[in-house]
């Protein structure tokens, strides 16, 4: 049954079916039409009203829930259904992982119409709370207030937050009390630091106007015990900016990389911007296998460190590698697939983009007494030609990791002249790597495929896919 209201309408009774993209869940409307809902679970029976209406979907939220699934939880967080962060805290983890690992196997059948083997049962994470080895939280002078806050006539204190931005609004700002991403000192530092700044008159940041002195604070750690904080400045004060330094510094001295940014320009972007040491060393190690991996505050690494190295082992495992062999890993980063597969392998030449990348590669490398192992820069659709395969030699297994978008199809078209053995596909979005596999399915048989959760109380999901010549 529906009412009308406007454009907008309300169904009665309407049963959440199943779960679909980016974490929403999907429902039926009487005409037949699919409801996508973002704060519903399947098996809720809920009233729906509608926002957005499409051709073929209606868009709406759950707005009265008549009988509750029992596929539900209860979310740990106090700030679950208004951060963004982890949109499934509400669903039982076991419950997670198996619309996680359906999402993989619709993508691979029906994007990339895929015929695949039997399916290897998704592989979850011994840790479904404090995994993530790094946060960056924004400091704002204007916090994110609750409809409760704006129609009360209190008095709602200092305004200032640090935390998260609230989806879909660039300039407001959820002010954390206690996130279940990061493991201790996360918290406390995070806490401790918004405190000091207040009692300190420090300004947090204003978007809109761009004022302020205090703009983001990101905390990595990693699995040898080392943690790095980065405190973004929005201008120089130096004697403002010491204080906070060296409270940092002093309260906690576990920190064993401590630095800073000035960054006047118009995003909080870093990855232009001078990072200057303040105390400490200016990187932190992470290690795998015994293998270590120098860190530093712009570096890409694996935000779960545990289930990276899962990951890795899932591509190696599949690369299936005997110590002939000429590897090729595409999408390098900081080459930590490529040394990681290096000791199996007779050579190993990884491709990034990112200049930084590369560079932290070859330091990699040679930190680890890796020799064969060679790294190369440029846009991957242009290095990776002819010329560079007649120069390095025709792989017999390539690693591919690409970006969320996939690989470009001139990439594509270049695995399939050169015909590897094997293709190993790593993928955080499987209906590109969908779309690039169907573009490969000529050529390529799926022999294994292979969903891991790297992000539990989240909808997304790494595939490894392993092809092999037909």
């Amino acid at each position: 049954m529906s009412r009308r209201k406007s454009k907008k309408q309300v169904f009665e009774n309407i049963e959440v079916i199943d779960a679909g993209a980016k974490g929403k869940t999907i429902a039926k409307a009487p005409d037949g039409k699919v409801i996508f809902l973002p704060n519903a679970v399947p098996g809720d029976i809920v009233d729906v009203q509608t926002f957005k209406k499409r051709k073929a979907y209606y868009e709406g939220k759950a707005t009265t829930f008549h009988k509750k699934s029992d596929k539900r939880t209860e979310p740990a967080c106090e700030h679950f259904g208004v951060c963004g962060g982890c949109k499934w805290q509400d669903m039982g983890y076991e419950h997670q992982l198996f619309y996680k690992q359906k999402e993989v196997t619709n993508n691979l059948t029906r994007i990339g119409h895929l015929e695949l083997p039997e399916v290897t049962p998704i592989l979850g994470s011994k840790e479904q709370y404090f995994y993530r080895n790094k946060m960056e939280f924004s400091f704002s002078d204007s916090r994110w207030l609750t409809l409760e806050e704006i129609q009360s006539d209190e008095d709602l204190g200092d305004k200032n937050a640090l935390g998260f931005h609230i989806p879909g609004m660039w300039d407001k700002i959820l002010d954390l009390k206690k996130c279940y991403l990061q493991a201790d000192p996360s918290n406390a530092i995070r806490n401790t630091v918004k405190k000091f700044a207040i009692e300190n008159d420090l300004e947090f940041f204003n978007t809109r106007n761009q004022t302020g002195l205090l703009r983001t604070m990101m905390i990595r750690t990693s699995s040898t015990g080392d943690i790095m904080v980065l405190v973004q400045f929005f201008k120089e004060d130096k004697s403002k900016r010491e204080l906070l330094l060296d409270y940092i510094a002093n309260t906690f001295p576990e920190i064993s990389s401590l630095q800073y940014v000035i960054n006047g320009k118009a995003n909080d972007t870093i990855y232009d911007q001078e990072v200057i040491c303040y105390k400490g060393e200016d990187h932190i190690f992470e290690e795998m296998e015994g293998l270590k991996f120098k860190i530093n505050a712009k570096s890409f690494y694996q935000t779960n460190s545990d289930q990276a190295y899962e990951l890795y082992k899932i591509t190696r495992e599949f690369a299936g590698l005997t110590g002939n062999e000429l590897v090729y890993d595409l999408y390098t980063g900081t080459g930590t697939i490529a040394q990681f597969v290096s000791k199996q392998a007779k050579k190993v030449i990884g491709v990034e983009a990112v200049p930084d990348a590369i560079t932290a590669a070859k330091e990699n490398a040679k930190l680890n007494n890796i020799t064969n192992t060679e790294f190369f820069v440029g846009d991957m659709k242009n290095v990776f030609n002819a010329d560079f395969i007649n120069m390095h030699g025709n792989p017999d297994v390539i690693i591919t990791d690409p970006p969320r978008d996939g690989m470009h199809k001139d990439v594509v078209q270049q695995i399939l002249n050169i015909a590897p053995k094997k293709v190993v596909y790593v993928s955080c979005n499987s209906a590109t790597q969908a779309r690039d596999l169907a573009l490969m399915d000529a050529q390529y048989k799926i022999i294994k495929t292979q969903a891991v959760d790297m992000f539990p109380q989240t909808f997304h999901v790494e595939n490894v896919v392993l092809l092999e010549k037909r």
